[in-house]
């Protein structure tokens, strides 16, 4: 910003400006604006983001693989049916998400006994299996005296009023409704032991979902009127400055309470809608995505911009939500998410099914190539999780950024960097078999074939149905999981002459353990490629059974 001048007398608004040379003017109506400016590396930015809103929350290991999602499963016997077809097929599956149609009338905090009678028997039986599951949770509460979680928050005085005092009701799935004022402390602690409910009947982890705050109602806009007023930590002010922060309120509320709850596990939260900071507690999702292609490349640009932003755990609708995805469409948003930290299909009641095994034998066979290797990658998104909470740095990164002055990683929006090591370039469009990809500086192996690619440069991969393009850095150490499920350091050989590396950290469990940080070191010696542990003492063995690969590369 070249200067600020104060707007004259009687004048209000924002986005004035003048043409004059070395001024720009800013008008504000709720209050000083306060500007932060870091410079630096994408690297850099990031930590200082992390150190000025908050360091990213740390999900359990659970939530790092593949989750499957539905608003419509609507009995305990259709989630078991899900599960049973994951199950006799040799698929993976690590949760299973509960919208609100396991909601008695669509009621936050119950459930309807009817269609789940034995909800917490059900949760016990899939965790055996080793399936958690995760319930939506939406902060609109029904208007109805009797409605314990009503009668609660009213006995609280927990719910947004406007200015003459009486309680802003809108509509939502419940009917008529009206919403907790997230932005006090007491409201919060309230809010947060609401989840002992869900705790009880079995559920791990929570889904924060229309909580803009959205309303039916014709306020003007899908939300609370502007009339609506809120504690705002003490200040007070209208839903014109809490709307922002209503939901990064939530997500505190129930973080909070589950630290509480349950202290000796880590929460998994994961939220439609944030805000600066969301990432303290929660992480995000696309919200309800398009089916379609452009809805596919809309994914990836969603999850690289939010890890720029600061918030390193999200991921879209795979499949996408309203529609019916052809199985080409279904496969290359399955491979793609494979990839992303959230890793989750989803849909209406009125689309398409998104199991892999409703696509075709052909879909079946490839989509359980994609969830093996999620599944064999875990220590790798692992460690990138304790990264992202210890630095900042989002798991998914764009192309440039370790070389954001290289203008053609800059241009390049379909593809990225999975940490340091690898590089994923998914399928974005219908028929291609074979696709350009832009390399950053170094030596890349192709994971599969192992053929070897030079950049800086364009270059041009084969991407059939079974699989995506996913390249390796030359001298990277990945932690994959062995056949044994223990990690191995995965190494590729560094170029003649240099020397590569990379860091690993081990799950501790569930719990608030803090692992250490493992560096490790691949170089040549002679003709072989040592790869070292480093540590305050020097060199010395790794810590695992090492796997290396590219020797034999063409």
């Amino acid at each position: 910003m070249g200067g600020a001048r104060q707007g004259e007398e009687g004048e209000e608004g924002a986005g004035s400006g003048h043409d004059r040379a070395g001024v720009s003017e800013l008008r504000m109506t709720g209050g000083p604006l306060r500007c932060w400016v870091m410079v630096g590396t994408p690297a850099r930015v990031l930590l200082a983001w992390a150190s000025l809103t908050g360091a990213p929350a740390l999900p359990p290991s659970w939530a790092l693989g593949h989750h499957h999602a539905r608003w419509g499963f609507g009995s305990e016997q259709e989630v078991r049916r899900i599960v049973a077809g994951y199950q006799e097929r040799g698929l993976p599956l690590d949760a299973v998400h509960l919208d609100i149609d396991h909601h008695d009338e669509h009621q936050v905090f119950t459930v309807d006994q009817e269609r789940f009678p034995k909800l917490p028997q059900l949760a016990g039986d899939l965790l055996r299996d080793g399936v958690r599951l995760v319930s939506v949770v939406n902060p609109a509460v029904k208007a109805a005296p009797g409605n314990s979680v009503h009668d609660s928050g009213t006995a609280e005085d927990a719910f947004v009023r406007d200015a003459s005092g009486r309680l802003v009701e809108g509509v939502v799935w419940p009917g008529e409704a009206v919403y907790p004022d997230f932005t006090h402390a007491r409201v919060r602690a309230w809010w947060g032991r609401l989840y002992q409910e869900r705790l009880a009947a079995g559920f791990s982890g929570f889904w924060h979902d229309m909580n803009e705050p959205t309303s039916f109602n014709a306020f003007g806009e899908s939300t609370l009127p502007r009339s609506a007023r809120h504690a705002l930590e003490g200040r007070g002010g209208d839903h014109r400055e809490a709307h922002n922060v209503y939901a990064l309120c939530m997500a505190r509320a129930a973080y909070e309470g589950l630290r509480e709850l349950v202290p000796d596990e880590r929460p998994f939260l994961f939220s439609r809608s944030g805000w600066a900071g969301i990432q303290r507690y929660a992480g995000t999702c696309s919200g309800d995505v398009a089916t379609g292609w452009p809805g596919l490349r809309a994914s990836l640009s969603l999850v690289l911009g939010l890890g720029l932003c600061g918030v390193p755990y999200s991921g879209p609708d795979v499949g996408g939500y309203d529609g019916h995805p052809s199985p080409e469409l279904y496969l290359r948003w399955f491979q793609l998410g494979a990839y992303l930290p959230l890793f989750r299909t989803h849909a209406s009641p009125r689309a398409g099914r998104r199991e892999p095994w409703e696509f075709g034998a052909e879909v079946l066979e490839h989509a359980r190539v994609a969830l093996v290797e999620r599944r064999r990658l875990l220590p790798y998104f692992m460690t990138l999780a304790q990264l992202a909470r210890r630095t900042g740095a989002p798991y998914v990164r764009p192309l440039w950024w370790s070389a954001p002055e290289d203008r053609a990683l800059r241009d390049c929006e379909d593809a990225f960097l999975l940490g340091d090591g690898l590089l994923v370039a998914p399928v974005l469009d219908p028929g291609g078999d074979r696709r350009a990809v832009q390399l950053p500086r170094g030596r890349w192996y192709d994971t599969v074939t192992e053929r070897v690619y030079e950049g800086p440069g364009q270059v041009l991969v084969d991407a059939p149905l079974s699989r995506i393009p996913v390249l390796a850095r030359a001298g990277a150490v990945i932690p994959v999981r062995g056949d044994d499920g223990r990690t191995v350091l995965e190494v590729w050989a560094p170029a003649r002459g240099r020397s590569g590396g990379g860091l690993v950290v081990q799950d501790a469990g569930d719990g608030w353990d803090e692992p250490e940080i493992e560096r490790y070191v691949a170089r040549w010696e002679g003709r072989r490629v040592v790869v070292q542990r480093e540590g305050e003492d020097g060199l010395s063995e790794p810590s695992h059974p090492v796997r290396l690969r590219g020797l034999t590369a063409r």
